[in-house]
């Protein structure tokens, strides 16, 4: 059988899908090295945002002097004006602006673009499209995608990702990254209610979550869902039975959406109102409020308080998170006013313990669409949410009326006062569904997150997942690259992965870029084995030491599909045994068996004419057949997929007049058989009956053997 042939049917049929990466400009210093030399090189980083501040101050400013000012300037092509008075009008958008206004930010961008601060237009257009009214948007979305052509990520199909993964187990310098999905288990879910909403105390050893039951509703004519809060406590690495918030936390009204303060002591949640019990939600100024709750001596909570006006309103507010120092607390809202249908909100406490009137995030956070599931990294100033708003998204769904994007998780850095842009997680958390009500703990190694078994869509458990490294909130270092052609300076096509050889993070395969460049976000002063691999190229795997942003331009030599000779591969006299300086060479033909599971390979060894015929062709033989046990072994490959041929004498490359024509003539020649398009095809459909037939085989084993206990 073909082992993991699917791998190989995404990696040639399967186009990948491209998402959209913003990056910021930096002078990278780049060095030209070979496939021997990985020299790192370090450089600082900055990013560009502006200041509106304006934002929560008013909700939509207009200037008319200004707007008559900026018409007669653009007018005269009189750009040295135009510039600072078209800046300066923008800086002062309220949030109205964005969408009533989204032609001043496009006239902006094609400013800075014909000014050629492209960084400034990026950002610019980056405004306008994630706060479109359908204004200029086609026109903003071309303009923007022709700048950062370059700057295009196309992640490899999970589906392909994962079976390569699996392959590459049987490498031993490959150390496959640790992805295991796991279920938290029936102490936490029930499979008879939905389970989300996770969350963490900065232990990591309380969780809290909610559970949505049925109860009977006061009619006593049927049962309705009641949402209430529920935590669980960890004993040496597991997780006890989870139990529900007293009576004073739970009531017959919706609770949720909690997050606990790092003494322990203070619990936010959300209270939502039920039309059948109004009493239990008397405060309530909106559907849903936030309260807070604290932990009294007799280690009993107190009863909920309404966060107030300042915070709640008529409308839904949930999801709260606290900022490091407790005194900011950030959660969604509906309320209007905003730049989408719901936002991310803030609010701080003053010197009275007070909290101040609640701020919107701005429009690098929110965006158009929805942004919910706020959460503030409990050890590092960085800042996780979901969004189906931003430009980046694992989740486009097609209908037959239209389009639309499910929600992904995003983070952002704090880099002094401001929220970075925020980068999607990638697509080993994202995938073609709805990411929220998520949580990390603090050491940054598991993401919990609700989702459903597919033979149980209405049901929601809780998971764990090994936190990628797009996800970790210190990979913001650059590892940038270029793979090319040492002779004539052409890209390569191929793929390029990243794996963290002491902890395992994952990093999220990638197709090498047109031009030949990759780039990753990773975690700084550790160390990586780089890989890249493609058809036309022999495997390349280097180690390296991170250390500050760093770029690579790789060089190496195509592989001619007609016949390969290596220079080490020299036996000694008589013998065929393989030397240890030979394997270099030979892990390479490993690797590129190992990466294209359906390619074929002839192996055909030949001597010099010295000597007698028959022991020439019987020493070609062995030494072909050395060859060939070394790459099955090595690599696990399929016997049926290498053929090993020894010609003796009988086919010289050269007439034999000194002793360096003779050496010419003693070689091993490897000739690679690549399959069709359609034999590829036929290939993989053997090989999914074939699994399939295991698997019936399995299950019929299985059930054979509970009969037999039973009995």
């Amino acid at each position: 059988m073909h082992n993991y042939a699917i791998c190989i049917i995404f990696f040639m049929l399967m186009q990948a899908y491209t998402v959209y990466g913003q990056r910021d400009k930096k002078k990278y210093i780049t060095k030209t090295i070979d496939e021997s030399s990985f020299d790192t090189i370090t450089v600082k980083k900055s990013e560009f945002q502006f200041e509106f501040k304006n934002l929560n101050r008013i909700p939509y400013y207009y200037n008319h002097n200004d707007l008559q000012l900026i018409k007669k300037y653009e007018q005269k092509r009189d750009y040295v004006k135009l510039l600072p008075l078209l800046e300066n009008y923008v800086m002062n958008f309220g949030i109205e602006n964005f969408s009533r206004d989204t032609d001043l930010l496009w006239r902006l961008g094609n400013l800075y673009e014909l000014l050629e601060q492209l960084e400034r237009a990026k950002y610019v257009y980056r405004l306008a499209l994630k706060n479109h009214a359908g204004i200029n948007y086609k026109k903003i979305l071309r303009a923007y995608e022709t700048m950062t052509t370059t700057e295009v990520d196309n992640h490899v199909p999970l589906e392909y990702y994962y079976e390569l993964v699996e392959y590459r187990r049987a490498i031993d310098t490959l150390h496959p990254p640790k992805s295991v999905l796991l279920n938290m288990g029936e102490l936490i879910n029930d499979d008879r209610y939905p389970d989300y909403g996770p969350t963490m105390n900065v232990n990591d050893n309380i969780l809290l979550f909610t559970k949505r039951k049925k109860e009977l509703a006061p009619s006593k004519l049927y049962y309705r869902e009641n949402e209430e809060l529920y935590y669980s406590k960890k004993y040496d690495d597991f997780w006890d039975e989870a139990v529900p918030f007293s009576n004073v936390i739970n009531s017959h009204c919706n609770e949720g959406s909690a997050c606990i303060s790092r003494d322990g002591k203070t619990l936010y949640f959300a209270r939502c109102k039920v039309t059948d019990y109004q009493y239990d939600c008397r405060d309530c100024l909106g559907s849903c409020d936030i309260y807070v709750s604290y932990l009294q001596d007799d280690s009993t909570w107190s009863v909920p308080r309404n966060l107030g006006p300042n915070v709640n309103t008529i409308f839904w507010e949930s999801q709260p998170t606290l900022s490091h120092t407790e005194d900011t607390l950030y959660f969604a809202s509906d309320r209007k006013g905003g730049f989408g249908l719901s936002d991310i909100y803030f609010t701080y406490k003053n010197k009275n313990g007070e909290w101040m009137p609640a701020q919107n995030m701005g429009p690098t956070i929110n965006t158009r669409g929805n942004e919910v599931s706020p959460f503030y990294h409990p050890t590092h100033h960085v800042f996780y949410f979901s969004s189906n708003g931003h430009l980046i998204n694992f989740g486009d769904r097609d209908t037959a009326d239209y389009s639309y994007k499910t929600f992904d998780i995003y983070k952002s850095i704090k880099r002094g006062e401001f929220w970075q842009e925020p980068k999607n997680i990638g697509p080993l958390v994202n995938g073609k569904g709805d990411e929220y009500y998520f949580t990390i703990d603090s050491k940054s190694k598991d993401l919990f997150y609700a989702k459903s078994e597919p033979d149980n869509l209405k049901n929601l458990d809780l998971y764990s997942f090994p936190l990628p490294m797009e996800a970790q909130p210190t990979a913001t270092t650059k590892l940038k690259g270029s793979l090319r052609d040492s002779t004539s300076g052409d890209p390569f096509k191929g793929i390029v992965s990243v794996i963290d050889i002491s902890d395992g993070i994952e990093v999220a395969p990638k197709y090498i870029r047109d031009d030949g460049s990759f780039e990753f976000d990773l975690i700084n002063d550790k160390d990586y084995l780089l890989i890249l691999q493609g058809d036309d190229f022999f495997r390349i795997e280097k180690k390296f030491h991170l250390q500050g942003d760093t770029t690579f331009d790789i060089k190496t030599h195509p592989i001619k599909f007609n016949k390969w000779t290596f220079e080490h591969l020299e036996f000694e006299n008589g013998k065929a045994d393989i030397l240890p300086e030979m394997e270099i060479d030979l892990d390479k033909v490993v690797n590129f068996m190992v990466d294209h599971p359906y390619f074929k390979l002839t192996i055909s060894g030949h001597t010099d004419s010295q000597g007698d015929p028959a022991a020439n062709l019987r020493l070609s033989q062995r030494r072909a057949d050395a060859i060939k046990k070394y790459i099955i072994e090595k690599g696990h490959i399929s016997e049926n997929r290498i053929q090993a041929i020894g010609y003796g004498s009988t086919r010289p490359i050269v007439e034999e007049k000194t002793e360096e024509d003779r050496a010419l003539n003693r070689r091993v020649e490897f000739q690679i058989i690549k399959p069709t398009k359609e034999e590829i095809e036929q290939l993989y459909h053997e090989d999914q009956m074939e699994l399939m037939q295991q698997l019936e085989e399995q299950k019929n084993q299985s059930e054979s053997s509970e009969e037999d206990n039973q009995n």
